[in-house]
């Protein structure tokens, strides 16, 4: 009994990730980056800096994680403060099978809010757009 609750999680899990992975190759998705505004250029900049190593330039993410850059993280699933949440205190691993981040250690409250002005800009010019989450 409990090998076939063990299959179930698992077939479970896989369903859940399966749309988030849609799209996704290789690690990364391909991105296009607009003109941003100055906030967001500052974001960029702390993104490449502090974010990149894991979720790839501009967000495109690597084999370490996620792309920030799809549609799982519009504002009405993951919105502003659960990405500032996410810098500030870590998140366990959900929806991508990358393992949980480690909270982000250096990284003040004006450049948090510029790597989100940041990721929304690029997020907009990708067509990825506010949806409820149900």
């Amino acid at each position: 009994m409990k090998r076939k609750a063990t299959l179930a999680v698992l077939l479970l899990a896989g369903a859940l990730v399966q749309p988030a992975l849609a799209g996704h190759r290789d690690g990364h998705v391909d991105v296009s980056v607009p003109n941003l505004s100055e906030m967001a250029k500052f974001g960029q900049q702390a993104f490449n800096e502090t974010c990149a190593k894991c979720h790839g330039e501009n967000g495109t993410g690597t084999e370490k994680g996620p792309p920030l850059i799809h549609q799982i993280y519009n504002p009405g699933h993951h919105s502003d403060q659960s990405i500032y949440n996410a810098m500030r205190n870590g998140v366990r691993q959900h929806h991508w099978p990358y393992g949980d981040m480690p909270k982000q250690e250096g990284i003040g409250f004006y450049q948090s809010s510029a790597i989100v002005k940041f990721i929304r800009e690029v997020q907009e010019a990708n067509g990825i757009e506010y949806q409820r989450h149900h």
